[in-house]
């Protein structure tokens, strides 16, 4: 069996405020580990096997560890950067668009919470799928991802690659 992906941190100045922004934002669960320190944020729901049923393997969760002592680490004072990056490229977040949500909605809560769009509209035809992007609050990036389907009608008005 191959490693296996299980987890993706993001930092945040304030691990509190960062997990109150993505449980409003996408209903995400807070699960803190201590509060203010390491928040998991656990999105629920299994993976769905071809035919719709859930299948066997939960969905991955986002952690949310706070930057200027990222848990774990064998100094208990951690180590430096402590501070959030925000010049350059990072890891992004790609999230997918659930069947009864739009990325309208996403957009606005995001925004009204301290995000910044980043794009919208846009059509990529390698992985077939209509994207969005947002930097939260902290920097982090997060592209939304909407399945387009087997004979995607792409709107005019978005952008293609």
């Amino acid at each position: 069996m191959p490693d296996t992906l299980i987890f993706v941190d993001i930092p945040a100045d304030d691990p509190s405020a960062a997990a109150r922004f993505y449980a409003e934002v996408f209903g995400w669960r807070n699960d803190p580990r201590p509060e203010g320190v390491y928040h998991r944020m656990v999105p629920g729901g299994q993976f769905p096997n071809p035919d719709g049923t859930d299948s066997a393997i939960g969905n991955l969760h986002i952690g949310i560890f706070k930057a200027d002592n990222a848990r774990p680490h064998p100094r208990p004072a951690g180590v430096a950067p402590r501070g959030l990056s925000q010049d350059g490229r990072k890891p992004r977040v790609w999230l997918l668009i659930g069947d009864d949500d739009t990325p309208e909605r996403i957009l606005g809560e995001a925004a009204a919470r301290g995000a910044t769009e980043l794009w919208r509209d846009h059509y990529w035809s390698t992985f077939n799928g209509y994207n969005h992007a947002f930097m939260d609050p902290w920097g982090n990036e997060i592209i939304l991802w909407g399945k387009a389907g087997a004979a995607p009608a792409i709107p005019d008005h978005f952008t293609r690659e």
